[in-house]
């Protein structure tokens, strides 16, 4: 199976993503986004910003996991990751969301 972009419709009609890697796993989460062609906006900043210098942030959290979050260039986080139990888990997951985004399909089930 190839990465995708899973665009969904959420229950108070905003709309969001995730994107999947290869394998089915789930390794980044979008916000929440008020209309369909924000959030379109929302996955090609992902695949435009995964590829850019310095746009992942690796955060600690206060149960000692780790997660990333991915900003534009404006600062604006566009996404973020699950929690994962190291920093290099954490790290590998950045790299996962670098190789996976920008050749990733669209599945739209919004």
């Amino acid at each position: 199976m190839a990465s995708k972009f899973h665009l969904k419709a959420a229950k108070d009609g905003q709309f969001h993503f995730n994107l999947l890697a290869g394998n089915g796993e789930i390794i980044l989460t979008s916000e929440l986004y008020k209309s369909k062609p924000s959030a379109l906006d929302g996955i090609e900043s992902v695949k435009k910003n995964s590829q850019r210098q310095g746009a992942f942030e690796v955060k600690a959290a206060a149960n000692g996991k780790f997660h990333f979050v991915l900003k534009a260039t404006n600062g604006q986080v566009v996404g973020q990751s699950q929690l994962y139990a190291s920093q290099a888990g954490c790290l590998a997951g950045t790299e996962s969301v670098k190789n996976n985004a920008p050749g990733a399909a669209l599945q739209d089930d919004s």
